[in-house]
């Protein structure tokens, strides 16, 4: 398949989609949001006043609905390697959190402060080769759930996206140890097909 034709069906598949429509209408980054909202929902991770940070941030959406829950006495930080508008209420780190570096300057504008929820969206770009690209999604899933262990505070959640496959199970098992509370959740907002899913982990212990 030719790339413009891939192209084709991906904006038509979006003209049809009505995620898509009311991000559109409501103002959203995108239709992501609508997995969050969610999320929120049905766990309640945010309130008012919360320390979020937010991995694999663009173009925002997650970021955008998170800085409205927590208002101006919270905290939400967003890092991607792709470039972010501004948006407000949040702080916007661009780089590759898979380097130390990255990762540094978010400790550092933390400065200690404790965290309530690490939010993980990130995925690798996709070859469409599942042996290629389940273990660089679990990569990034573990350096979700390693940067969630140095900066929740007692009682705090993580969410990441995960795909079925190899070293999902061990990594749901490994959080449990972790957390009081791990489930996985399918928004509707998924699209079907995806092999996407949520881990949604509470009540981090130290």
């Amino acid at each position: 398949m030719s790339k413009n034709s891939s192209s084709a069906r991906w904006k038509a598949r979006q003209a049809r989609d009505p995620f898509v429509k009311r991000a559109q209408a409501e103002g959203w980054r995108s239709r992501a949001v609508f997995k969050l909202s969610e999320l929120q929902g049905r766990e309640r991770l945010l309130k008012p006043g919360s320390v979020v940070v937010d991995l694999g941030a663009a173009p925002g959406a997650w970021s955008q609905f998170a800085a409205g829950v927590a208002g101006a006495q919270g905290l939400v930080l967003a890092v991607d390697l792709l470039p972010m508008a501004n948006l407000a209420g949040v702080e916007i780190f661009q780089g590759d959190f898979r380097e130390a570096a990255t990762v540094n300057v978010l400790l550092s504008r933390l400065a200690g402060r404790p965290v309530d929820l690490v939010l993980s969206d990130m995925a690798p770009n996709m070859t469409g080769t599942r042996v290629v690209d389940q273990p660089r999604t679990m990569h990034l899933a573990e350096l979700a759930s390693d940067f969630a262990g140095q900066v929740l505070r007692p009682g705090g959640a993580l969410v990441v996206k995960l795909f079925q496959g190899e070293g999902f199970q061990e990594y749901v098992e490994s959080t449990r140890s972790q957390f009081a509370s791990v489930r996985m959740r399918k928004p509707a907002a998924s699209r079907s097909g995806n092999r996407e899913t949520y881990l949604v982990a509470r009540n981090f212990r130290l």
